[in-house]
């Protein structure tokens, strides 16, 4: 073989590996059977609840009750394994089915407090037996103003409000809308999803001077619709920057260690979240 047969070879090969690097897909070009994972923190606006107190010798409701978050802030504990449930705190785990569609299942370790020390109608009795500290509130209470004063009700979901959900979300790639050269470097995303699920909330509240009680109970369901921006970089991480918003409904809240006694209520929510997460294939 002559010096120049061996060039001409050898060019050929470069030529065709060239070739093959230039036509071979992007990693992120096609989302059909991986996996999906992310961490992050959230904030939350609560609409007003009505909430119904139930008991063998009480039923009353507070009306229009508002309610905050308990927010962290950046802070270690969203990273300390020991102390993750502290914070306000959303989790997820899902796969593509195809390209443009997820299925998931995820936490959203959410925070209700009911603001204290605050005025509002009440409607209902309370008609407990003399031998109880609570029975200094013992009344008939027809849509008249009431100061609901912490020694009357303290009332949290701040171990919290947790959401247990499965969701169905699109996922769609705008990059070429900024006309980006290397999506496997830097890639985004616009997605969208439903989900639905079940309440699952630590409540933490004392009520009528009675024992307090905090335990996790299945108190209801939630729906949710969320809209967010999913950057990812260098084909396997990702920030996910959602608004999400919902409606909770829970008929059967544990509120003392008697198992007669519970409330329940309904209300929307508005969520923040910012996410951190990895996108693999097994």
């Amino acid at each position: 073989m002559t010096l120049k047969s061996v060039l001409g070879l050898a060019f050929l090969f470069c030529s065709l590996n060239l070739l093959s690097q230039e036509t071979a897909p992007k990693y992120t070009e096609t989302n059909k059977g991986k996996f999906f994972f992310s961490w992050g923190g959230n904030r939350e606006s609560y609409s007003k609840s009505d909430i119904t107190f139930r008991g063998d010798d009480y039923h009353f409701t507070i009306e229009d009750a508002t309610a905050h978050d308990k927010p962290k802030g950046w802070h270690i504990d969203y990273i300390n394994p020991s102390r993750m449930t502290i914070p306000q705190t959303n989790a997820k785990i899902g796969y593509f089915v195809s390209d443009n569609y997820t299925i998931s299942i995820g936490l959203d370790h959410m925070k209700y407090v009911m603001d204290r020390n605050q005025t509002r109608n009440v409607n209902g009795y309370i008609d407990l037996p003399d031998s109880e500290i609570g029975s200094v509130f013992n009344n008939t209470y027809n849509n008249e103003a009431f100061f609901v004063s912490e020694s009357f009700l303290m009332f949290e979901h701040t171990d919290g409000l947790n959401y247990i959900y499965t969701e169905f979300a699109r996922f769609d790639d705008i990059s070429k809308l900024f006309r980006l050269p290397n999506t496997d470097k830097f890639q985004i995303n616009l997605t969208e999803g439903l989900a639905g699920g079940i309440l699952l909330p630590r409540t933490n509240s004392t009520l009528l001077q009675k024992d307090r009680y905090d335990n996790f109970h299945l108190s209801g369901f939630g729906v949710s619709a969320h809209a967010g921006i999913n950057l990812t970089f260098y084909k396997h991480f990702f920030i996910q920057l959602d608004l999400k918003g919902g409606y909770i409904n829970m008929s059967d809240i544990r509120t003392t260690l008697s198992p007669s006694d519970s409330a329940s209520q309904h209300f929307f929510y508005l969520q923040r979240v910012v996410a951190f997460g990895g996108i693999f294939r097994i």
